[in-house]
């Protein structure tokens, strides 16, 4: 059964809720672990006043017993302390769509008289949840020696130079800091950075990299468009609001070389088949190599910015400025546990995938007889075959 999620709630409602479905039985899960995430995401420099108000913590209502999933569907809920302040208060209609928002698109999808449905509902007050669901799945792959982190290496015009910097000392260094960035110099450049653009009442993007280690080769499949993992990874990261472009391994300076430079060799050491680069980013035809999985994703500017921009007033049909709904200045870095949990989630459900069964103690015993890049693995007998045969095939 496939690994699946669904998100419910408004940025101002009274909760955020998730379902998980899927999940074998048997993983330890408690609040806490979630919760650790939840606070990871509302950390970082450049973020704007409502993390000063909410404090998210998780309920769990189903699917886990005496700190056990049950292979039933898990059921997360998650307060919003400033939906106090909204409930039962008359709100002025909202008009005025902001270029790079849903306002417009929602409204002209679902045919609304006030915008506010769609800001509520495509706002990222609603990664939250997805957060929720990544913390389990990080729980499931954490047992498989699988771990997924990710690190900021570029926010505006300031890149971070991390050359043989080791990606377990990247995560370490990342969470050290403000910005997310385990460049030390770069994050002190981007943290003057986003306090300028502050300052200049505008915003700021940049760019993500997740990786993810420890992951067997196999997973993922060619034989289909929609079970290739470049494709389920890509869909799941460009899902996250403000993303709008992700690449795998080294693929828009890939696309500029040569063939015989663009791809990772094939080495032989001992009987182990070895890459001794990772141009590839751990995917080649949509299925695991076994290597450290690499994915970049760029964030841009979010829409609400406290300098107007030039939109209309669809109640008064005239041009106007944008007017301002509170925000971030640079959500950059507290996407980086939002984008891990996408990953997490898409690898958690290939894993599943690749194993089968319905609780943990089912799944153990598949995960260690899976097949490496080892030539014993490999089991080629090097003689001719007829995969077209002229007559039907009978086997001796």
């Amino acid at each position: 059964m496939p690994l699946r999620f669904l998100t419910s709630g408004e940025s101002h409602g009274p909760a955020l809720l998730a379902i998980l479905d899927g999940m074998p039985a048997g993983l330890p899960v408690n609040a806490q672990a979630i919760n650790t995430e939840l606070a990871r995401r509302q950390q970082g420099y450049g973020a704007g006043p409502r993390m000063k108000i909410e404090q998210d913590a998780v309920q769990i209502l189903g699917g886990v017993m005496e700190g056990l999933t049950t292979g039933a569907p898990l059921a997360f809920q998650i307060e919003n302390r400033d939906h106090a302040k909204w409930r039962g208060k008359p709100i002025e209609a909202f008009t005025v769509p902001r270029p790079g928002h849903a306002d417009l698109t929602g409204a002209i999808k679902y045919g609304y008289h006030d915008l506010r449905p769609a800001l509520e509902r495509a706002s990222a007050r609603e990664t939250a949840a997805r957060v929720a669901v990544g913390a389990v799945c990080k729980l499931l792959l954490a047992i498989f020696g699988i771990q997924v982190g990710g690190y900021v290496v570029a926010i505006g015009d300031v890149s971070a130079v991390l050359g043989d910097l080791p990606y377990q000392q990247r995560f370490v260094l990342a969470e050290q800091s403000d910005v997310r960035c385990p460049d030390l110099a770069a994050a002190e450049s981007m943290r003057q950075r986003i306090h300028q653009i502050i300052q200049q009442r505008d915003t700021l993007g940049g760019v993500i990299e997740i990786v993810v280690l420890g992951l067997p080769p196999g997973l993922g499949s060619y034989v289909q468009w929609d079970r290739r993992l470049e494709a389920r990874l890509g869909a799941a990261l460009l899902s996250v609001q403000a993303i709008k472009g992700v690449e795998i391994g080294d693929a828009f300076a890939n696309a500029r070389l040569p063939g015989t430079q663009a791809h990772d060799p094939i080495r032989l050491a001992q009987e182990v088949l070895v890459r001794l680069t990772q141009r590839a980013g751990g995917l080649e035809g949509g299925v695991t190599m076994g290597e450290p999985l690499v994915m970049r994703a760029a964030m841009k500017p979010i829409a609400t910015t406290l300098s107007p921009q030039p939109t209309v007033d669809l109640a008064a049909g005239k041009e106007t400025p944008t007017s301002y709904e509170r925000s971030d200045f640079c959500p950059v870095p507290r996407a980086v546990p939002i984008l891990e949990a996408m990953a997490a989630f898409v690898l958690a459900d290939a894993l599943l995938e690749k194993l089968g069964g319905d609780s943990i103690d089912e799944m153990r015993p598949r995960y260690d007889a899976l097949r490496h890049a080892r030539l014993s693995d490999l089991q080629m007998d090097g003689g001719k075959h007829y995969f077209w045969p002229d007559e039907p095939f009978s086997p001796v």
